[in-house]
Order: structure tokens, then C-alpha cells, then sequence
């Protein structure tokens, strides 16, 4: 099965931090194909496991081990993320300068329901538009972390689709 490993705090300037590096550490791990996309923590990857909590728990772990920093680290499958997509939660919004499409990662669903919040299949996502003329992205990061602690990562919508596009073409 093809997945993800979605990496939280991930700064390309830091060079322990770069794709090919993020790779070798999967390929150590034993994990086939493992290509990075974009330069934003984001590692495709294909393994005959399907026990996702593993897969995060031992490719978390292997972070401070094999390139010293701490990631906390969500995976989620192909079919997850079709799943997303095929939802369209966004409706056909788009993406702009005063608009920004945002998926946040759960590890875990949150203990209360949320509107816009996606559990099917373990997606574990919740779907927001920001209003960049209202807030900024990393002021609702922060309101995100402190109601739900820092087991979350975000990606935009379309980073979602280039790392669909990079399973499907792989």
C-alpha cells in the first residue's frame, strides 16, 4: 500500500531537514519507493503494513534518532486521501490570496465533533478556510495547537493534490 508520512515543523534551511535525508531514514526503515514531495515534510512511501499507529510510532522515533531533531509524524494512506478528495469538502473553493485552503492532521480525532471535521476511513481531518484578510495561517496554528495540543500538521488543498498526483504516478 502506498502512504504518507506528513512531518510536523519541517524547515527546508535546516539540512538534516532536506528530502533526500527524510528518504534515507525511511529506506533504512525498510519502507519501498520513498519519494519526498515539495520541500515541506511530506514523504510518500509503500509498505505491506496497515497498522498506521505503528508506522507513525516507529518513523517518529527514528527522527532524533538517525538526523537529530523531533517531528512529530502523521501517516495516512492513499486511499485516505482519495477519500478526502472525493469529498470535496471545499466545494470548489479556491485557493487565493485572500482565501487559503487549509487540511489539518489529527492523530487522533479530537474528543468533541467539529464541523468541516472528516473521519471516514481514519482520514482524521479537519477542513478549513482562512480568511488571510481577517487572520494569518500561523495565528489559527496556534488556536488549533492550544485547543487540540500539537499532535496536528497541516498542508494546503493543493499540496494534498500534488501528494495524491505523486501516489497515483509512482
Amino acid at each position: 500500500m502506498k502512504y504518507v508520512a506528513l512531518l510536523r515543523g519541517i524547515g527546508p534551511s535546516n539540512p538534516n531537514m532536506h528530502g533526500s535525508k527524510l528518504k534515507a531514514v525511511l529506506e533504512d526503515l525498510g519502507f519501498k519507493n520513498v519519494q519526498p514531495v515539495i520541500s515541506s515534510g511530506n514523504v510518500v512511501f509503500e509498505s505491506s503494513s496497515t497498522d498506521i499507529p505503528k508506522m507513525e510510532d516507529q518513523i517518529q522515533t527514528a527522527w532524533p534518532e538517525k538526523l537529530g531533531f523531533n517531528s512529530m509524524t502523521v501517516v495516512r494512506s492513499q486511499e485516505q486521501l482519495q477519500t478526502l478528495v472525493d469529498i470535496d469538502p471545499y466545494k470548489g473553493a479556491g485557493h487565493s490570496r485572500n482565501s487559503y485552503l487549509l487540511v489539518t492532521f489529527f492523530k487522533k480525532p479530537p474528543a468533541s465533533s467539529l464541523p468541516n471535521f472528516y473521519t471516514d476511513k481514519g482520514v482524521n481531518a479537519l477542513c478549513s478556510i482562512i480568511d488571510t484578510t481577517a487572520s494569518k495561517t500561523p495565528d489559527f496554528m496556534v488556536k488549533l495547537e492550544k485547543r487540540f495540543t500539537k499532535d496536528i500538521t497541516s498542508r494546503t488543498w493543493l499540496t494534498i493534490h500534488r501528494i495524491l498526483t505523486k501516489m497515483l504516478n509512482t
